[in-house]
């Protein structure tokens, strides 16, 4: 009997070892496309009805940068997902904004052009495919920062108090102050400054020439400033607190994902999941991970996560960024402290000090050890201050009875 078992065993082991790596499961996350700026500056000539769409809206060459991108990872999965769209295969999920939403679609559209019975219009090479997401106010897995958490908000005000910050708004207090007087905003700096920078961006893209004051100098000091803005929003001081209160959120999602496709039992049909959300999306996850570069996340930029099953049975997460349409392939990435192979187990072990335990006591504010002490501090002083007035009230006590403490003694010489 247990010559069998070890038979069978072994012969299991020799066909895992034996087999072929295989692909599992693909997490994909990506930004959308080019769009017309989120709003303009009080002295901006162009104006909300110099786009066809008005603001914050997907453009053209926004829909033809993911349908490219719907065409890449096509090809990139092809014999993973089947030629043809299956429901069951793939989910997509977008944050409910009309770029996002659009963006998806215009993907889709590049993934699974229909073929055959798939065709309803032969005219038409598209086919309508879901694309899933919740309300604005319900959302809690794309849209970052979420402004639910004092706690994050408490780390945002002491950000502001570092070196590095206090550094850059010295060393850039002009050229902000500049930017207040031109542009009529009052609240220009340094974490608003992107929004200015954006406006100019998508006018520039879009042929609209910009104010004679804004020279190409200026602009790159102004690119500068939306970076660093980026990395201060999840990163630079405390950025594991920072991350569990945020990008934390859909690492967490994303590794549940992993864990449930790699379980021996798994029943889990779908092979991909699919993420439509924004520059803030892809970094909030980046700094979780620890890979982020420091610059914002272009259009249409994708970030990759891949589960595989090695020769011997066990699984190992990759990770790959597209953020340039130049190149074939995407950059690939690695988790600081393992390889681009990195083993599942790791993968969870190393990600595990960003990953909410429970989010909503750990956004409360906390009570910083100053103010521990500034409470022994008043404690100590207060049984002081009761111990002088007891000492106080005993001596004029003796003060207003001075025989009180002394008997008479009878002068026996007189009796």
């Amino acid at each position: 009997m247990v010559s069998c078992f070890l038979i069978v065993s072994f012969l299991f082991a020799f066909s895992l070892s034996s087999g072929e790596r295989t692909l599992k499961f693909v997490t994909v996350l990506y930004r959308h496309g080019d769009r017309s700026p989120i709003n303009a500056y009080p002295t901006d000539p162009y104006k909300e009805s110099d786009w066809p769409q008005g603001f914050g809206q997907l453009s053209q060459e926004g829909m033809k940068q993911h349908f490219e991108l719907g065409q890449f990872l096509k090809k990139r999965y092809t014999g993973f997902l089947s030629e043809d769209y299956d429901r069951h295969e793939i989910f997509i999920r977008s944050t409910d904004v009309d770029r996002t939403l659009m963006s998806a679609e215009a993907n889709l559209a590049g993934m699974f052009p229909p073929n055959g019975s798939e065709e309803f219009n032969p005219d038409l090479k598209w086919q309508p495919i879901p694309v899933h997401t919740v309300p604005v106010d319900k959302e809690k897995l794309l849209s970052f920062p979420l402004e639910d958490c004092p706690r994050y908000t408490q780390l945002m005000n002491e950000t502001e108090k570092t070196d590095i910050f206090l550094n850059m708004t010295e060393t850039y207090k002009e050229l902000i102050e500049m930017v207040r007087n031109k542009t009529g905003l009052e609240k220009a700096n340094i974490e608003t400054i992107w929004s200015f920078y954006d406006t100019l961006f998508c006018e520039a893209k879009h042929g609209m020439r910009p104010p004679d004051w804004v020279t190409p100098s200026v602009m790159e000091t102004l690119k500068m400033l939306k970076n660093f803005g980026f990395q201060i929003l999840f990163g630079i001081y405390k950025r594991k607190e920072k991350c569990r209160l945020q990008g934390g959120l859909l690492l967490d999602q994303i590794i549940k994902n992993l864990s449930n496709a790699a379980a021996p039992d798994s029943k889990q049909e779908v092979k991909m999941m699919v993420y439509s959300a924004h520059d803030t999306t892809v970094v909030a996850l980046q700094e979780a991970l620890n890979v982020f570069n420091g610059l914002q996340p272009p259009y249409a930029s994708c970030h990759l996560i891949e589960l595989h099953q090695e020769e011997n049975g066990m699984f190992t997460v990759e990770m790959f960024y597209r953020n340039d349409t130049n190149v074939s392939e995407p950059y690939p990435v690695s988790l600081p402290g393992c390889s681009q192979r990195c083993p599942l187990q790791d993968f969870m072990n190393l990600t595990r000090e960003v990953i909410p335990q429970d989010r909503d006591k750990e956004c409360q504010i906390r009570k910083e050890a100053t103010d521990t002490a500034v409470i022994i501090g008043l404690a100590v002083c207060g049984c002081l201050l009761f111990l002088l007035v007891l000492l106080l009230f005993v001596m004029l006590c003796r003060l207003k009875d001075p025989m009180g403490t002394y008997s008479h003694v009878i002068n026996e010489s007189d009796s």
